[in-house]
């Protein structure tokens, strides 16, 4: 059986969680490949909303078992936490939770250390961080100074290893950011603690995944954040610490490439980006204001509010590119009810001269080039078949998937599961 791929197509926020729920039903692994406690999955059944960081979102069914890949950055503290909200809600979690022994394990300093480099950097230089600490144990994975989830399943090697990292590390803490050194006992007894707790979930999950796929299993891989943000194709240096794109995928849970078959791209019927960063399609003042207040634009992880902008059909080619999309999820259709017309960014002027993609410096220079839909003026919300949407809404979605070159399978219509329309 094959793997197939959720992947936001704009700067994370697309509405991931609530398609990796609807396909939930007919997957039987989830595999969550990067990122970490930044991240905030929303998913909305019968009416309740839970909120996922590091849990895959697909937990909330019986027949789902859920894989923390090697790519991801893991908090202890937070996936405790997540673990026992998800469990007051009556979901099984840690019987039901594989974690990746290759997986980076992130530590309380990683969090001190990343809102220190934040709070002094000069205006121009903040990236905008959650101030999880994400960026930092990416930067330790990459410096090869990490501790992984295998090593505390042997107390002499956590201990020996533990002891050269925070010789180095101290040293940082201390004379660079003049913060109070670790104290190695505590990290140790803190890093046994989350051993005892959830130490038999600790596998190798490359094998288990390969091998699952191998007997007929279906697996889906839930990535966080979008291409906009990912380290590489993203608006650098205003992008996330991993790869949420595809290739990230496969390197962050080890799933073999033979397996992948499709890849399925998140997009708003607008956009919306947190933190700094170029945004051509950006609205500004008021008129922001307003889009943000009708889709609720506020992160799920920091209640930042979320800057708004039309729908950048540049950006969209260029995640289907990078991606190799091959079907769009449409989400948030029903917030643009509100609108007489609805402008859409169909390219992008560049020092007079038109581009034909999304360039990887001078974002934040380019003009973007509108074109002008009319609204429906209908409210569309929990409309769960194409043929019952207004006639302009129709033409705004058909005309949006030949804007991008790629067919639209599934659009949203409301935060619960049942507002989704699955197109023919």
């Amino acid at each position: 059986m094959p793997a197939n791929l959720v992947v936001g197509a704009q700067w994370g926020d697309e509405g991931k969680a609530k398609v990796i729920d609807y396909l939930s039903k007919d997957t039987d692994i989830i595999v969550r490949y990067q990122g970490g406690a930044n991240a905030g999955h929303t998913v909305v059944v019968g009416g309740k909303k839970y909120i996922f960081h590091l849990v895959p979102s697909g937990i909330i069914y019986d027949n789902t078992t859920c894989v923390i890949g090697n790519g991801v950055v893991l908090d202890p503290e937070y996936f405790l936490k997540e673990c026992a909200d998800l469990e007051a809600h009556g979901f099984r979690v840690k019987d039901k939770v594989l974690i990746s022994d290759s997986c980076h394990i992130l530590l309380p300093y990683h969090r001190l250390i990343d809102e220190a480099r934040e709070a002094g950097s000069s205006p121009e230089r903040k990236i905008g961080t959650t101030k999880k600490g994400i960026g930092m144990c990416y930067a330790d994975k990459m410096l090869r100074n990490g501790v992984r989830a295998g090593d505390l399943l042997d107390k002499d090697i956590l201990k020996r290893k533990l002891g050269h990292i925070l010789e180095v590390k101290n040293q940082e803490l201390v004379k660079y950011y003049d913060l109070e050194p670790v104290n190695q006992k505590e990290m140790y007894d803190f890093l046994l603690d989350f051993a005892d707790k959830m130490g038999k979930n600790i596998v190798n999950t490359v094998y288990y995944l390969n091998s699952e796929l191998e007997k007929g299993k279906r697996v889906l891989l839930e990535g966080a954040q979008g291409t906009g943000l990912d380290i590489d194709f993203g608006t650098y240096p205003y992008v996330t610490s991993s790869n949420p794109t595809t290739g990230g995928a496969l390197a962050g849970s080890g799933v073999s490439f033979r397996y992948l078959k499709d890849v399925i791209g998140i997009t708003k019927a607008y956009a919306t980006r947190v933190g700094e960063g170029p945004f051509p399609s950006e609205i500004l003042g008021e008129a922001g204001d307003v889009l943000r207040k009708l889709g609720g634009e506020y992160g799920s992880t920091t209640g930042r509010p979320r800057r708004c902008g039309w729908f950048d059909v540049q950006m969209i080619k260029h995640a289907v590119t990078v991606n190799g999309i091959n079907s769009l999820v449409l989400t948030k259709i029903d917030v643009l009810s509100h609108y007489d017309s609805i402008p859409v960014v169909i390219g992008y002027e560049y020092k007079g001269k038109k581009l034909d993609f999304f360039p990887s410096q001078g974002l934040e220079d380019v003009k973007p080039l509108f074109g002008e839909y009319k609204g429906w003026k209908d409210d569309i919300s929990g409309i769960n078949s194409f043929s019952k949407l207004p006639p302009l809404c129709q033409s705004y979605i058909k005309s949006l998937q030949e804007l991008v070159h790629t067919k639209i399978g599934i659009v949203s219509t409301g935060p619960d599961r049942e507002h989704t329309i699955i197109m023919d």
